[in-house]
């Protein structure tokens, strides 16, 4: 049987109808005439194929069959009411412990500077930052998880924030002493800073776009790290070219400590999402923070 939304209506008015008594006093608390709830009884009837009530001109009482009915229905009845009221009191309630897994790059160069915004709009939250490029069980005992890249976890439920660009970078002072690459086969000639892969455990490949071409670059670099921190801090210190993430990345650009090399061949794009693991309506809480998330990083976003 398929399922008819209308039977959520009959059955409020045969509750309506149960707790009053008669056909008139359910028609003045529900605001319909009564010749309304008798055709929504009617069609109720009909649809779930048994005769709900007996009527008399005194009163009207369910049958054997609309007692075992309305036993059976309003519990669910009063679980629909109960999830209304949550949701409507959470919507209106920003409050309560927040746990969050936030991917490193994002946490310490997007997200930590702007929180002095996020606690003065919402003042009854508090905030547990962990901070991890892993995937695995990154949604172990927290409320919403940030990370880069492809979107991830069938089971969870995700929310692309943006694409950022994948930008080449180096000091001045490097690019004074050994030259600025022209074409992306030049960085064979370079220091490269290396970022790891978190999940293989080995460097990420250097790869330049432009124009739908994809070019592979086959770098060497002495240092490999998984800290974007200190990859950042060292190239801006002239030991090498880093290829970046161009979120996170003005204040250095603003400051001229780092300069973009190779500006015509950073066309790749590379997502961040948020996850949390409910398909229900996440609480006030996650909804504040996932908006929050999404209006620093679109400003942030190269």
């Amino acid at each position: 049987m398929s399922f008819d939304a209308r039977i959520l209506t009959g059955v409020g008015v045969l509750a309506a109808v149960t707790e009053s008594g008669n056909f008139a006093r359910a028609a003045e608390s529900l605001g319909l005439t009564p010749s309304g709830v008798s055709r929504a009884v009617a069609r109720l009837e009909a649809r779930v194929g048994i005769r709900l009530f007996d009527r008399t001109p005194r009163a009207v009482t369910l049958t054997e069959e609309g007692r075992r009915f309305h036993a059976q229905v309003m519990p669910l009845l009063a679980s629909i009411e109960q999830a209304a009221t949550e949701v409507a009191g959470a919507a209106a309630d920003v409050s309560g412990r927040l746990r969050v897994n936030v991917d490193p790059w994002f946490a310490r160069l997007v997200l930590a500077p702007r929180l002095p915004e996020f606690f003065p709009r919402h003042p009854k939250v508090s905030l547990d930052l962990l901070v991890s490029n892993h995937r695995e069980e990154m949604m172990a005992g927290v409320d919403v998880a940030v990370r880069f890249g492809p979107m991830d976890g069938a089971s969870l439920i995700a929310r692309k924030l943006l694409e950022t660009r994948v930008v080449t970078c180096a000091a001045p002072a490097y690019l004074e002493h050994h030259g600025t690459p022209r074409t992306p086969h030049d960085l064979v000639h370079h220091e490269a800073l290396l970022f790891r892969d978190p999940q293989t455990g080995r460097p990420f490949e250097w790869a330049f776009s432009r124009n739908g071409e994809t070019i592979d670059v086959d770098v060497r670099g002495r240092m490999t790290t998984d800290d974007p921190s200190a990859a950042v801090e060292a190239c801006a210190a002239g030991y090498g070219l880093f290829q970046s993430l161009a979120l996170g990345l003005d204040p250095w650009l603003r400051r001229g400590e780092l300069v973009q090399v190779l500006s015509d061949w950073s066309e790749e794009l590379y997502p961040l999402y948020a996850y949390h693991p409910s398909r229900h309506l996440p609480p006030a809480k996650v909804r504040a923070f996932l908006d929050f998330i999404q209006e620093i990083a679109a400003e942030g976003a190269g």
